[in-house]
């Protein structure tokens, strides 16, 4: 997947924080923002699994996890 550059304004202790944590891990600051990110878009697609459905947090949350993990296997698929 294409990478797109785009610009947040964030407090400056929250991005000393990121920046911090980020060379703690031997990871860019690009890659902690963009797990955060993915992390809270699976965080609304599992509320909004569970609130069309008769699903228990558990189902919503294996089933959200079910496929992020098929996203991944299709993204990382080499080209045909």
């Amino acid at each position: 997947m294409a990478k797109v550059k785009t610009t947040v304004y964030v407090d400056e202790d929250v991005l000393r924080q990121i920046r911090v944590a980020a060379a703690r891990r031997g990871r860019t600051v690009s890659e902690l923002v963009e797990d955060a990110l993915r992390r809270a878009t699976l965080s609304g697609l599992i509320e909004s699994i569970r609130s069309r459905s008769d699903l228990s947090e558990a189902e919503a949350l294996e089933l959200a996890d079910s496929e992020l993990h098929a996203m991944r296997r299709e993204r990382d698929q080499p080209a045909a």
